[in-house]
Formats: C-alpha cells, structure tokens, sequence
C-alpha cells in the first residue's frame, strides 16, 4: 500500500501539469481539430486522372535510371496512388503543410508511359519531375500555366516537337532540363526571359538552327549543356582549346565532346588544385601525351579523354592522384602502353564507371582481390576491344555492377557461370568474341534484373538457352551470328511484355514463327535461318513495331497487306523466301522507308498509285532525324540490302535512310509514274522482273536517288533525259532491256561502266560511242542515217565536179579567143606600159577641168 501510494503521489504533479496545458490551450484544440485528410479532393482527382492516362510497366526506359548523377532503381511509385488515401502520401507528392496544397510531383524513374493529354491542374506547383520515363508526342503547353514552377525536368523520355512557347511565362524557373527527347526547332528567343534560371540543359535533341542570343541575358545561368543537337552542334567547334579555359579557377564544367578541337592539351602551370569536377574533351581531333598536370585537378569527378590520339606511351599513374574520380573515360587512346586492370581499378575508391575500350588491357586472375578493390562501388565496367583473353575474375566482387562490356575481346569457351550471381546486373555485351556456351550458374539464371543480353558473332550451338525465359525484365536479346539450332523456345512468350529489341538472326533455326504477341516489340529479326510457315497475323498487334526482318527462310505466304495498319513500321525485309502473288495494298504503309521484298515469287501489275500507299512517308520532305541511327544506346538494327549493284551489309541503319528492293520477281506492266513522288528514294532496284513500257520520265523528280537498277526487263523506249540531272545518282543499271535513243549527257551517265547499257540494239550517244563501242549496238536506224548522209554527200560531189566541168569548157574557149585578137593587132596599150600610163594621166587632167 505505501508503495502504491508513493508512485500515486508522484504522478499527481505530472497529471495536474498535463491538465493544466491541456485546458490552457484548449481553445486552440476546440478550434482546430486534426484534418484527417490534408489533401484538397480537386487536387486529388487530378492526380488520378494524371494516373488513369499512364501506363505503368516494367523498364520503360531499358537500363540505368539516373537521378542527379546517381544511378538508382526504378519502381512505380504511382500504384501507391489509392483514391481513398490522403494524396499527400502518395509516393512522389510533396504538399504544403498548411495549405494542403500539392506543391512538388515527382515521378522520376516510375515505368511511365504513354502520352500526357489532360491539363495538370496543380497550380500550386513549385516542382515538377517526369524524367526517367518513357513519355511521347509533344510537351503539354498547358504546363506554361504552372507559374509558379521554380524546377521543371523532363528528361530523358521522348517527347517530341518544338518546346511550347508558353514556357516563356515561367518566369520564376530557375532549373530547366528538357535533356535526351526528341524534341526540334529552333531555340526560342524567349529563352532570355527566364531570368532566373541557373540550370538549363537542353541538350541530347534535334534542336537547330542558331543559338539565340537572347540567352546572353540569362546573367544568374551557371549550367548550360547544349551538345547532342544539330546546332554548330554536337557540336562544329574547331582549333584548340586555350590553356586560360583549363586553369578557371572557379570553373566547375567544361563539356566540350563531340566537336573538331585539334590541337593539344595544356593545363598551363598549375599549382593549386581547381574547383574543376568534371572535364569532358572526348570524342575531338586532339593530340599529343595527357599532360602530367592533370594529376592536380584533385577535385575532379568526370573525365572524359576518349578519343585522344597521344601518339605514344601514357603514363597511367598520373590518373592515381585524381582519388574523387566517379566515371572515367579513357577509351581509344592509340598508345602502345598496355592498362594493367587491377592497377587502375585499385586506384579509386569510388569509381562507379570505367571505360578503357579499344586499349591493350591485361587482366591478371591469381591475385586476390584488396578490401578496397571489393568494396568499389564500380556500376559500368567497359572492355570493348581489348584484346583480352579470359573473364577478368576480379569482376566477380563487384556486386553492384550494371554494365559489362567485353565484347570485341579473344574470349572463348564458356560463359561463366559467376557472371549470373551479380545481382545487378542489367546490361551485359559479350558479343564478337569466340564463346561456345554458358556455363551453369549456382542459381537458375542470370540477374532478374537483366534488361539487355547481346551475345551476337560468337560460335554459340545448340538450342537457346531456357534461362533467358525467366528473365522478367529483360527489354534486348540479341543471338544473332552464331550456330543456334533448334526452334524458337515456346516459354519466350514470358517476355511477351517486355521485349522490345529481338534478333535471332544468322542462325540455324527451324520451325515456325511464334503466335504470341510482343506487345512492346520494336526490332523483330529472325533473317538468315531455315523457319517455314506463315507470318503470324500476331504481329498486327505490335504497334510499337519499327524494324520486320524475316528475309532469307523458307516462309510461304502472300504479301502481308495487313501490316499497314502498324503506325511505326519503318522496315520491312521479306527477301529471299517463298511469298507468291500480287503485292496488293488496301491502305497505305505511314511510316516506311526501307522495303525488300526481292527473290520471292511476286507477279502480277502495280496499281498507278501504288508507290503513294507503300511509302507514303517519302512523298514529303520531312524533317528526319539526320545522321542518328536506328536502335537506341545499347542496340542498333542492321540490314543486309543490295545497293549499288552488290550486296552491303548495313551494320547500322540511318534514320534518313530509304530503300525499295522489289528484284528478281515475277512483276509485270508499266512501272507507275506515281514511283515520282518518293523525293526522299535513295536506292531503287527493279531488276530482274518483267516490266514492259517506257522508263517513267517522273523518276527524274527523285532528286536524293544514288541507286537505280531497271535491268533484266522488257523495257522499251528512251531513257529518260531528265535523269541526266540526278546528281546523286552514282550507280545506274539499264541493261538487257529493249531501249533505243539518246542516251542522257550527264556527268553521272559518262561515269557509268558500259555493262550498265548492254543489251539494248538501239541506244547511242556521245559518252557510249567513245568507250563502249564493243558492247553497244548502233541502231538501224541510226545506221540507215548515217549511210543516207553518206550517199548524199557523194552525189553533191559528183554533181561538184559535173559543174566544174561544164563552167570549165566555155572558159576555156572563150579565154583562147581572146588570147587569139590580143597577138593578132597588138593595140599600143598593150604593146607599150608606158602610153597605158600616159593615157590615165590624161583622163585624170580632162576630169581636173
């Protein structure tokens, strides 16, 4: 009881002390309950309507998701977004305490993709993060209404069009990131208006044009990236780079990759450390040794001298000083130093990316790995072309890799089986080397986080791997060149819905192609193998298509009109297999440019329009993406084509590039004049069919054509004169036709082998009878003109000299006649000169008087 009474008695002043504040304050707890919901409902239905316009699913954008220079791992923070929950504790949503106003969205990194329509509504924004997603179409202008927006960073996607010009009114931005889109035009003068900004990065675009010099007047802006653009741009700068630049004291960037630089590097003499954190010179014409003072920019995090021609040895030690160093870029560097691995990975702490492509790399595997070494946190490791020999083991510790490039290497054997424990791991290339199969992993497979697997041009046999099927996440495979057999595994339908780069090609692989539907596929190639069958009308569905390469199999189909209806389809290679009948068209193709559909059995004639359906995108001149290639950062598509009369390899496709192959069919009647609007056409081959009529004078509009083959046809008529202006036109093939006249006087017809007018009785001309008179035929009738010139020429010398005689006769006679009164009376005149004078003088004295 007295205990009791002690521990009451002790807390009587507690309680009376809580009361106490309790009523003194209760006013203000009577007046002001706790909301339980802070988030306004108008707010929070368009967050939801924001929500309902995405879609969410797994890498959108492939890889690495990069957040202020960090790589970190997406998720999608918008399935968190419950419509009976407060808004303000959503995943990604920052409100205002007291308000309860949304004031920052961020929803970087979270699968999102599709197209932004609805106005987002927040007014109250301060901050908004869409980067590190997979957005399409054209920035909202309704964004321009966000007034209140001091960071807008839409990065990273690929948003398209011109920025909107109601971004002029943000005038309390002070970040703006529109970086690696797709976006163009010209840059806005009203860019000069933000006033406030210190961060702008626009670059990684199809922005052109100059630069405006309104943005002179952006006076706080102390980040500015304009590279990767089509300006001067990725840029044309020229001469070196002066010493004065390097040794700023107070600069912190200097990224100039990607120009004409020439010159060599001079840090001046340096004797303090600068403030310099990144130095991006790669990818220039420099020269010369890496000057030792570099080992003074202790501060440095990012440095990029790829592509620097030093001419000699490197002395590598120099970098061992630079301990703050996170991405290192010393690729092709053309020095005879060979890069001891181990050595420069122990001489950073906190590397996250090391790239020594294209050197003489040596990797050691019996020693063992330092504390420090396995405790780098090293993301991207790349060995592309290194000569190297073996798996660098030393990889094994590097549990938060990435990225593994080795390929170009002397590898051989097996895979090892270690390389799956990574947990990390998402992009691994492995291809061009000479490796036979995988080794089996202490688990079931490689890193459920694998998005690309590029294991092309190696001696790979057998059937595909199983595993590759349990990999949920993964976005490129690529198997081509190897000696895979076998058919394409059922249990890939498990990537069914994430697969967007696949190639199988240049294998041995037989059976049909598979009936579940891609849905995200962009690049589908299964060419060069033994498949049969039917094209599966599963593809309709993948609208993502871009690239469809079945060429050289055994598929036996008609021509697939039906995919027309894929509004990206920009490639389409069924060459080289069995499809039979008309190529008919119900609707036009949007978007192609590359078409080959040679050695089949195709027959039937072109409807007049039919060039206007099947390459629609080629009768204007569109703005496309100039020298770009297609694929993204990891994988470009390839293409096998005949251009200019053999067969090229395109190890990487233009985007500019265009191509209709319609050889060695059954096709037959006028070619359609309609083949005249394709203005963008750069090769065209209709050899090997059996066209009749004459070569449409239209095809002289086709002004960017390098590549025409009309050969092995019934062709007839002239060759169109207006080809003769084609000064593209480096290749041309007429022959074994039915063709007669002149032919054209252009600089790219005199250039032309004389195999490329064989075979036609009756063309002529200038160029053909100067150095093909053994090939070249003259025609009849220019022969029967010749000959009559000729008879003419000698009957009017005949009659020339029947003239001459008979004007002769007379003369002759009449000058005799003459001859004989002159000798006979001997006037005095003509005896004596001198009375001839006399008797002038005289006439002249009498017509004096």
């Amino acid at each position: 009881m007295k205990a009791y009474w002690n521990i009451t008695k002790s807390t009587i002043p507690i309680t009376l002390s809580v009361l106490f504040l309790f009523i003194k304050n209760q006013d203000n707890v009577f007046a002001a309950p706790p909301r339980l919901h802070l988030c306004r409902p108008e707010q929070r239905d368009a967050l939801v309507k924001l929500k309902n316009e995405l879609e969410v699913f797994i890498s959108p954008f492939g890889y690495n998701c990069y957040v202020n220079g960090t790589i970190v791992t997406p998720h999608p923070k918008t399935v968190s977004w419950e419509i009976n929950n407060d808004c303000c504790t959503w995943e990604g949503i920052t409100c205002n305490p007291e308000s309860g106003e949304v004031i920052k969205l961020d929803l970087s990194c979270s699968y999102l993709r599709g197209q932004l329509h609805s106005n987002i509504s927040l007014h109250s924004l301060t901050a908004l993060d869409l980067s590190s997603n997979d957005f399409n179409g054209q920035i909202m202008s309704s964004l321009g209404n966000l007034s209140l927006l001091t960071s807008l960073d839409l990065s990273y996607n690929r948003f398209s069009g011109e920025i909107p010009s109601s971004f002029g009114n943000l005038s309390h931005l002070t970040s703006l990131d529109l970086s690696d889109n797709q976006l163009s035009g010209q840059l806005p003068s009203w860019i000069g208006n933000l006033s406030h900004l210190t961060q702008l990065d626009l670059s990684s675009n199809n922005f052109s044009g100059q630069i405006p010099s309104t943005i002179g007047k952006l006076s706080h802006l102390t980040f500015l990236v304009l590279s990767s653009n089509q300006f001067v741009a990725y840029n044309a700068f020229t001469g070196a780079i002066p010493s004065s630049l390097l040794t700023l004291p107070s600069l912190q960037f200097i990224r100039l990759q990607e120009n004409q630089l020439n010159g060599t590097l001079d840090f001046g003499n340096m004797y303090l450390p600068s403030f310099l954190r990144e130095l991006s010179l790669g990818n220039n014409k420099l020269i010369g040794p890496i000057p030792s003072s570099i080992s003074k920019q202790t501060n440095l995090q990012y440095l990029d001298l790829s592509n620097l021609n030093t001419q000699g040895p490197v002395n590598f030690t120099i970098f061992s000083h630079l301990k703050s160093i996170y991405y290192l870029h010393l690729s092709n560097l053309n020095t005879t130093t060979t890069v001891d691995l181990s050595y420069i990975m122990s001489c950073f702490k906190s590397l996250y990316l090391l790239d020594l492509s294209g050197n003489h790399v040596s990797v050691t595997n019996k020693s063992s790995a330092t504390y420090d070494l396995v405790m780098q946190p090293i993301q991207s490791l790349l060995l592309s072309g290194c000569g190297i020999t073996e798996f660098p083991e030393l990889v094994k510790t590097k549990q938060l890799l990435t990225d593994l490039d080795v390929s170009k290497n002397k590898l051989k054997g097996q895979v090892p089986g270690w390389l799956w424990t990574l947990p990390y791991l998402r992009h691994v290339d492995l291809s061009n080397n000479n490796l036979i199969n995988f080794e089996r992993s202490p688990r079931s497979g490689p890193s459920l986080m694998m998005a690309a697997l590029l294991v092309s041009n190696n001696n790979f046999t057998g059937n595909i791997p199983s595993f590759i099927c349990d990999l949920p996440s993964l976005r490129t495979l690529d198997l081509s060149n190897n000696n895979f057999d076998g058919v394409i595994p059922s249990c890939m339908a498990n990537l069914r819905r994430t697969l967007s780069d696949l190639n199988l090609g240049k294998n041995r692989l037989h059976g049909g192609l598979p009936e579940y539907i891609f849905k995200y596929l962009r690049s589908f190639d299964v060419g060069h193998n033994q498949l049969t069958g039917k094209l599966p009308r599963a593809l309709i569905h993948s609208t993502y298509l871009e690239v469809l390469n079945v060429g050289n199999n055994v598929i036996n189909d008609t021509f697939p009109f039906w995919l027309s209806s894929l509004p990206n389809l920009k490639v389409l290679v069924l060459r080289s297999n069995l499809f039979h009948g008309p190529i008919l068209l119900q609707a036009p193709f949007p978007k192609l440019q590359i078409i080959d559909v040679s050695h089949n059995h195709f027959n039937g004639a072109l409807p007049s329009d039919y060039f206007v359906k099947c390459m629609s995108s080629l009768t204007t001149n569109e703005d496309k993406l100039s020298r770009k290639y297609m694929g993204d950062v990891y994988y470009y598509d390839s293409l096998v084509l005949m251009n200019k009369g053999v067969v090229m390899e395109l190890v990487r496709i233009f985007k500019i590039y265009t191509a209709l192959d319609f050889s060695r069919n059954k096709l037959e009647g006028k070619i359609p004049k309609s083949i005249g609007l394709l203005e963008e056409l750069h090769v065209l081959n209709l050899s090997n069919n059996a066209f009749t009529g004459h070569i449409p004078s239209s095809m002289g509009n086709l002004s960017a054509l390098e590549s025409l083959d009309v050969s092995q046809n019934q062709l007839s008529g002239e060759i169109p004169q207006e080809l003769g202006s084609l000064s593209y036109l480096a290749y041309m093939n007429f022959s074994h036709n039915q063709l007669a006249g002149l032919v054209p006087g252009g600089t790219q017809f005199r250039r032309q082998n004389c195999s490329s007018f064989e075979g036609n009785k009756g063309l002529f001309g200038p160029s053909l009878e100067e150095d093909c008179r053994d090939i070249i035929h003259t025609p009849a009738s220019h022969k029967q003109y010749e000959t009559t010139e000729e008879s003419e020429e000698e009957d009017e010398e005949v009659l020339s000299w029947i003239a001459a005689v008979i004007g002769a006769v007379p003369g002759v006679i009449l000058g005799l006649t003459i001859g004989y009164i002159l000798v006979s009376y001997r006037p005095e005149w003509f005896v004596n000169p001198c009375v001839r004078k006399k008797h002038k003088h005289r006439r002249r004295s009498n017509a004096t008087h």
